[in-house]
């Protein structure tokens, strides 16, 4: 509005506002919205400028003259809810009595009704006719659902004692962990940020299984229940377009505003629920605000000055929060006594009164209404944004506190105030002896009410089943154009990927279940001949015509498409991957997901969401393209991998390869399948592919163990030589390690036997595991890693070379029975030719042999004028300073 502006006729303003009022009283708030919108664009197209702003005001959105009467028992609800929060609140406090392992008692405090009122009306369970509702639980109120559990009989009293201590077994898991408790949790949220990502893949991946006819999802919905200072994580929002603009009507965010983050308001100087309405609305997304309990809309009615809601939108959230800290005479003093007409509204109020008026997140009628609206909503996703006090009946013991997350217990007094507050049945007797929990009778009202609740609305959750069929294993000869070698032939491992997911999507049981998934990137990687083989998935369809439609591999979208292409976003991508790969557990299908995308990008962008993919049980196939530091030609620092490798055996479920010849990414990928699919291993693949071209040998005849277990013999040398090395390496720098043993024995008479290593990693994870075992067995014969076994009785050093950091190949070292020389490609990337960056990192066969020759100098088999006199002739630069720093 134009500050400046004089109103020469208020009358006629007054007219203006007397019609509108007139349009809302006999044909609705649709009908005035309508001719509003239609007002402010005729406005703009005559030059007006319109104030934009996404907000509404401070108040609920759904007006009391617009709400159903709320369906469930109220009085059984409320010592329902009563019960629940003493056992949460017991479980932590005597975790921390007992033992030292934390907690978190405020955050369910405040978000019990929010998650009870979904649980007795509205979240499916897997028996329901149209399947579950996949509901993300927020993970710091946990203590709050294993308290239900306990309640409805599926935990026991002990398990409650053994919170945060799972150690000995017959213990709960800290927060939300599929991989501890597999038949509870599906997803893990308390990584925040990743819970309201993840669920928004979630529910466009419910759409795509629905649309490609693989699932019956209709009606089946994805809640994610999230925390007011969570929504700072950049993942929390990075997606939210993502939802609107593929009409995600199947997807509920619940933001439960309780104004605190873990420290302190998440807003003191300003409103977090207006800011996040304004940043959803802007989004798209269907907003509504519950911000006051019913007791607020008598005092809403009586407020014919407006002051009141003026008084609302006009305090900051530290206000509000010290507010509920305080009491009702500060209340009244500080709120309501600002203006004499706030004031008069509450003159015959009590403060006690004045106190006792809640907030709209802790009104079981408020929360049932906008719930009903938000799975009524069609075409776009919805939020709601409820307003709770942290903390919620802990009164000076913690509620409202800038000190409530980090609250563990209470001491004896806080249980009795606990108690009191909520009315629970237990006696001052029993507190003095311990911190006792309450699950009453199994014929009482609170249990039968509950059960049947669940009962109605299809069964127990959290609830995590995995009812897929196994999946068949293809034979290794379907990739005989593969296994038999390329002869004069060249190709990338990436191409020899590209053709085996395209033998898979030919398969008429697997091809269905592969879920392709692309960043923006698919013609880098070769892949763009999918977008015409199986299309790419658009709701949409595709509403234009491409310009190179009239070309054999056209852009084609589809509402039924097969490939995602995810554009220039890692973490969505890996998102959708985790959605795929958890489709066994979350729809009784497997789904086979590949997403390749440059390496670089890969676990040091993703990493969270890659750990998150282990505890969530996932299947399916990472596929790292344009790996290694120096295979990605001119590309430099950013673009060149040489640590991701190591990172992501960081996580424990992941397998991870670094495969040189098309052979051996047929073995790997075939055998994902046989573990994953069909015997169900809860394991993910990490797999390097690479953009070189060079023709490919045929598999060596009992090579297939060794490929999988991460080492195997790739030639035996015939040479009659003195002198003998061992080399191995892996991805295209064993290219290099093949060519320089050809120069040890026909320049240097040194023979060489060539090993090839797929992956140190799992010869590593070998390795510990065979020294625990001979560890904890003294007196049994001990056991030999797979490594050493395999190496025993070669003669002479052993020299790795790999296109990686040499911390990869030198995890092995302590498993080599020999003398063990690595080269790698510590530092920092460069733009340059592969060649020179090869020369730079120092990996190349020339450097090879130096490294041989020096190894053996080292054993007293030749002398050091012969490793001198290689350096010379193959012009390497001796005082040149090594890369690692620089």
């Amino acid at each position: 509005m134009n500050d400046k502006f004089v109103d020469q006729d208020p009358q006629e303003t007054q007219e203006w506002i007397d019609a509108l009022e007139a349009v809302v009283s006999f044909e609705g708030s649709d009908k005035a919205q309508h001719i509003i919108g239609t007002l402010i664009e005729k406005a703009r197209v005559h030059g007006i400028d319109i104030p934009y702003s996404a907000n509404t005001p401070y108040i609920n959105t759904i007006a009391p003259e617009e709400q159903d009467n709320y369906p469930g028992d109220v009085g059984i609800e409320r010592k329902m809810r009563a019960l629940l929060r003493w056992n949460a609140m017991a479980m932590v406090s005597r975790a921390n009595k007992y033992t030292s392992v934390g907690g978190h008692i405020a955050s369910y405090a405040s978000s019990c009704t929010l998650y009870e009122v979904g649980m007795n009306h509205f979240f499916k369970g897997p028996k329901h006719e149209q399947g579950a509702d996949m509901v993300f639980f927020q993970g710091h109120t946990a203590p709050g659902m294993y308290a239900r559990s306990y309640m409805e009989g599926r935990l026991e009293a002990d398990q409650l004692r053994n919170y945060r201590q799972e150690v000995d077994g017959n213990g709960l898991s800290s927060y939300p962990h599929p991989w501890l408790m597999s038949d509870y949790w599906q997803f893990p949220t308390v990584s925040m940020g990743l819970g309201p990502l993840m669920a928004i893949y979630q529910a466009r991946f419910m759409k795509y299984m629905q649309a490609r006819g693989l699932a019956e999802t209709q009606g089946r919905k994805v809640w994610a229940f999230l925390g007011d200072g969570e929504m700072d994580e950049p993942e929390s929002r990075g997606a939210l377009q993502l939802a609107k603009r593929e009409n995600l009507d199947n997807l509920i965010f619940v933001i439960n505003c309780n104004l605190q983050r873990l420290d302190g308001p998440v807003r003191g100087n300003d409103k977090i629920i207006q800011e996040l309405e304004g940043v959803f609305r802007g989004a798209g997304w269907n907003v509504i605000k519950v911000i006051w309990g019913s007791g607020w809309d008598r005092l809403l009615s009586k407020d014919v000055t407006g002051k009141l809601i003026e008084r609302m939108g006009e305090v900051v959230d530290g206000e509000y929060q010290a507010y509920k800290a305080k009491d009702g005479a500060f209340v009244r003093e500080h709120f309501f006594g600002k203006y004499p007409e706030t004031a008069e509204l509450v003159k015959d109020m009590t403060d006690d009164e004045i106190f006792r008026l809640t907030r709209g997140g802790h009104s079981p009628r408020k929360i049932y209404n906008a719930y009903k609206r938000a799975t009524e909503s069609q075409g776009k996703p919805t939020v709601i944004l409820a307003k709770t006090v942290k903390g919620y009946g802990m009164g000076q013991y913690g509620e409202a506190a800038n000190t409530a997350h980090q609250q563990k217990k209470l001491d004896l007094e806080g249980m009795k105030y606990f108690r009191d507050r909520f009315s629970v049945p237990i006696s001052n007797e029993e507190l003095e002896k311990d911190i006792p929990f309450h699950r009453p009778d199994e014929d009482s009202d609170v249990l039968k009410y509950m059960k049947e609740r669940r009962e109605a609305l299809g069964g127990d959750l959290p609830s995590r089943q995995d009812t897929a069929e196994p999946l068949p294993v293809p034979d290794l000869s379907v990739f005989k154009m593969l296994t038999e070698g390329t002869e004069d032939r060249e190709m990338s491992t990436t191409m020899a990927f590209v053709r085996i997911i395209s033998i898979l999507l030919r398969d008429k049981k697997i091809g269905p279940r592969c879920v392709p998934i692309i960043p923006d990137e698919a013609r880098t990687f070769g892949m763009e001949g999918l977008f015409r083989q199986v299309g790419i998935y658009d709701p949409a369809g595709q509403l234009y015509e491409p310009m190179d439609s009239d070309q054999l591999m056209w852009y084609k979208e589809s509402a039924n498409g097969q490939v995602f292409q995810e554009g220039i976003n890692e973490a969505g991508a890996m998102s959708n991957w985790i959605a795929a790969a958890t489709a066994y557990a979350n729809y009784g299908v497997s789904m086979i997901p590949f997403y390749i995308y440059y390496s670089m990008f890969g676990y040091q962008r993703i990493g969270d969401l890659a750990w998150a993919a282990g505890d969530s049980r996932a299947r399916g196939f990472l596929m790292g393209g344009t790996a290694g530091r120096t295979t990605l030609e001119g590309e430099g620092l950013q673009h060149q991998d040489g640590h991701n490798l190591i990172q992501f055996d960081h996580v424990p479920n992941c397998l991870s390869y670094d495969p040189t010849f098309a052979y051996e990414m047929a073995v790997i990928i075939r055998d994902g399948i046989k573990r994953m699919f069909n015997e169900k291993e809860d394991v993910y693949y990490y797999i390097t592919c690479m953009n070189e071209n060079y023709s490919h040998p045929a598999m060596p005849e009992g090579s297939e163990e060794g490929i999988l277990k991460g080492l195997y013999s790739f030639k035996k040398s015939e040479a009659k030589h003195k002198n003998k090395v061992q080399l191995m390496g892996s991805g295209t720098i064993f290219r290099e390690v093949i060519a320089a043993a050809d120069m040890l024995e026909n320049e240097w008479d040194v023979a060489a036997d060539i090993w090839a290593a797929p992956s140190f990693n799992l010869l590593r994870r070998d390795g510990i595991e065979t020294t625990r075992w001979n560890s904890m067995h003294p007196t049994e014969k001990p056991k030999v890693s797979y490594c050493e076994a395999t190496l025993s009785g070669a003669k002479g050093p052993f020299i790795a070379a790999t296109d990686y950091i040499r911390d990869y190949p030198n995890r092995i070292r302590e498993y080599v029975p020999g003398e063990f020389y690595v080269l790698g490609t510590d530092g920092f990337g460069r733009s340059d030719t592969r060649e020179q960056l090869r020369k730079f990192f120092e990996v190349n066969r020339y450097y090879v042999v130096v490294e041989s020759l020096k190894a053996l100098a080292d054993a007293g088999s030749i002398k050091p004028e012969v490793v001198q006199k290689a350096i010379e002739k193959y012009g390497i630069d001796s005082e040149k300073t090594y890369p690692v720093h620089a």
